[in-house]
């Protein structure tokens, strides 16, 4: 598939997250890296009034995440510095492109680079890798999904990048709906009290979501009327009859060695999602550069 083709038919259009959603971050991100005394190498090598020009530029070919995210990073370092977008999230870039022009103090530039650098590879990584495990379940009309084993403190922006990479998110935390695991099973006592106190404790907009092993299991959650049930390293011919067994009664999530070898074959049997924490804790970070003219 050509590039331009590649782009039309799977570049995602997404509205920018909210500012206060994310300077919080990169402010830590960049006391975290001027420590206590500021960039030492720069302070002492570059005159204070010194202009620069630099390019933000794409090293490999993936799809762009996080991109207004990691500029912030040079604006809230010195906000006199210009930025100049070539890019936008959702896209897919080419090695080579320029997604970014810098322009201002020399120093400022220089000193908030390895943040920025840092924050968009991370997330175009993310992206990229969604995008392509996309690629492999769409055809059976299936979707991945993410997990809660992102970054500690990054969680909001990785879960945006899975957006960004044509992905849904699963629950962004504990509060959000009920997973019920196989540990709350072992405590509660079984499927069934676990289900029960679940649905008495939760409100009318929560779902309730049931991880199984067998299909045993599976019958059970059904016939209790969980709204969605995750299929737990279950073989492929046990996912086909899941997948039938659940048919208009349950969303199916199939979890566990899914990877770009088995991914098409999974989503194949017939699952509704295919939930990866690969994605957020392993997917390599896409290779960006701040290039000065």
């Amino acid at each position: 598939m050509s590039p331009d083709v590649r782009e039309e038919a799977s570049a995602v259009h997404l509205p920018p997250l909210y500012p206060i959603l994310y300077e919080p971050l990169i402010r830590e991100a960049l006391r975290e890296d001027l420590g206590r005394a500021g960039d030492l190498t720069s302070d002492a090598i570059l005159p204070v009034h010194l202009q620069a020009t630099a390019e933000v530029v794409s090293r490999a070919a993936g799809r762009l995440a996080g991109l207004e995210v990691a500029l912030s990073a040079f604006r809230l370092l010195d906000p006199a510095i210009e930025i100049e977008p070539s890019a936008s999230d959702g896209q897919d870039v080419e090695a080579g492109t320029v997604l970014a022009t810098v322009r201002g103090s020399a120093r400022s530039i220089l000193s908030a680079e390895r943040t920025a650098l840092n924050i968009l590879g991370r997330l175009c990584g993310i992206a990229t890798a969604t995008r392509d495990m996309q690629a492999l379940v769409a055809p059976h009309g299936a979707h991945i999904v993410c997990t809660r084993k992102t970054t500690p403190g990054l969680r909001a922006l990785e879960k945006y990048a899975v957006r960004c990479g044509g992905g849904q998110n699963h629950r962004f935390g504990l509060d959000d709906a009920v997973l019920i695991k196989d540990n709350h099973v072992a405590i509660a006592g079984g499927i069934r009290p676990a289900i029960e106190r679940a649905r008495r404790h939760v409100g009318h907009l929560v779902k309730i979501e049931i991880e199984v092993d067998s299909l045993d299991q599976l019958r059970e959650a059904l016939d209790l009327k969980a709204d969605v049930v995750l299929l737990d390293n279950m073989s492929v011919e046990t996912l086909k009859e899941a997948a039938k067994m659940a048919k208009g009664r349950a969303i199916t999530e199939a979890s566990g060695g899914i990877n770009p070898k088995t991914a098409a074959g999974i989503a194949a049997t017939g699952v509704d999602l295919l939930s990866m924490g690969w994605l957020t804790h392993s997917a390599p970070s896409l290779d960006v550069a701040l290039d000065v003219e």
